[in-house]
């Protein structure tokens, strides 16, 4: 328990004995949105980096900027969205604005020559991420950086848990999250279709992404999509809560499902990989018998690793006939596992930095400071990555019946 109240204590209000001087030549960023993601995300996770600098923010209401930074002591506002971009003096910008106006914002930034830390969703669909990821800018020498802010992916747990897994083994990923009842409200973005929301474009976007990140490939279709909706005319198309499944090019199957009207009990996101099974070589067995391995792979916190995580690993071993396939024995064997840092990870995981007390939005905002400096990057969210993850979600919402997400009218 202690190090658990010391590892969040120290992620959200870093002591001044990890907040070291900010470097020379520090990334200036700008945020774009006074959301209230931005304090997690990126704001706090700044404070330990000496690299970064949160130099300004934008808000639709100067007011609203103003007091956004004042009580995240950010030292500028700037009057609109075009004239932060504007600024000669920022060098990055995080863009926490509603889905919607991902995409123009993010075309607007790159075009200014800024490097673009997105949330994610990336944008409304794959239309869009097709015109935004393939752009030329991003293509020409010294070009800038552009990432999809999927924050899970950089934590040690979820990395070493990847290892473990063989995509070819694989019969069948569940992936579920939820947030409780009370965490939202109907007049959340989450649950305006203009500004292209839905459970999908949420808490299902980590869904999504673990199973893809697993299978190390794409889905071939969409076998079924269920969903619920608010009755109000004002929420149609909106799904509160779904449950997708999908093939993959291995005949195997993922299950995403998630709600942000669940229960009032919040409980950890989870992935668990159920696997074929394999024959085990044994020689110690008589020679009309056999051993069979079928191995389940799970990882609960994938969404917050740094509060709590866990990594099983259940060994489900059955010894029988080799015709006519009688059991003889069966037993389990499980193992756990945890990684707060590379660390605890090992391996080829061990020489990577990092804290106890770094959150998955501390590690992400290491690889992309390291990518702007030009620096080897250990992980990373590719535009064609990216591209698909919006493919697979454009999949789900059209099985549905709900339809993709409206396009925005803005073109480059």
């Amino acid at each position: 328990m202690a190090a658990l109240v010391g590892r969040v204590y120290t992620a959200f209000v870093p002591p001044k004995s990890v907040i070291p001087p900010k470097s020379g030549n520090a990334i200036k960023f700008g945020i774009l949105g006074a959301a209230n993601i931005a304090p997690m995300a990126l704001i706090t996770p700044a404070k330990s980096h000496p690299e970064v600098i949160i130099q300004s923010v934008a808000a639709r209401d100067r007011a609203k900027a103003e007091k956004f930074a004042k009580a995240n002591n950010i030292p500028q506002v700037h009057g609109s969205y075009q004239e932060m971009l504007d600024d000669p003096n920022i060098d990055a910008i995080y863009i926490a604005l509603p889905n919607s106006f991902h995409f123009e914002w993010t075309v607007r930034s790159i075009r200014a020559g800024k490097h673009v830390l997105l949330e994610k969703p990336s944008v409304s669909n794959a239309i869009e991420a097709e015109m935004l990821f393939k752009m030329p800018e991003l293509s020409a020498p010294n070009a800038p950086v552009l990432l999809e802010a999927f924050h899970t992916r950089f934590f040690p747990s979820w990395q070493y848990f990847q290892t473990l897994v063989v995509p070819e083994n694989i019969e069948y990923i569940k992936s579920v999250s939820m947030l409780p009842w009370w965490g939202t409200s109907k007049d959340d973005i989450y649950f305006n279709y203009n500004l292209s929301g839905g459970t999908m474009m949420s808490l299902g976007t980590y869904n999504f992404a673990t199973i893809r990140a697993l299978f190390r490939a794409e889905p071939v279709e969409c076998l079924s999509c269920e969903t619920h909706q608010f009755p109000e005319e004002a929420h149609k198309n909106i799904d509160t809560d779904f449950k997708a499944k999908f093939r993959f090019p291995n005949g195997g199957i993922g299950e995403a499902s998630s709600t942000l009207n669940g229960p009032t009990i919040w409980t950890p996101s989870s992935v668990a990989v159920t696997n074929k099974e394999v024959i085990v070589p044994d020689n110690s067995l008589p020679p009309g018998q056999e051993k069979v391995l079928k191995l389940e792979q799970t990882i609960h916190g994938v969404a917050f690793g740094l509060l709590w995580h866990r990594i099983d690993i259940k060994s489900n071993y059955t010894i029988r006939t080799k015709t006519g396939g009688k059991v003889i024995k069966r037993w389990s064997e499980k193992k756990s596992h945890k990684a707060y840092t590379f660390k605890e990870a090992g391996g080829q995981f061990a020489k990577y930095p990092g804290e106890s007390y770094w959150i998955s939005y501390r590690h992400q905002l290491e690889q992309f400071v390291n990518k702007v400096k030009g620096r080897e990057t250990q992980s990373w969210v590719s535009g064609e990555d990216s591209i698909a993850q919006m493919k697979m979600l454009d999949m789900a919402y059209e099985k549905s019946g709900l339809g993709i997400r409206p396009t925005s009218k803005f073109r480059p």
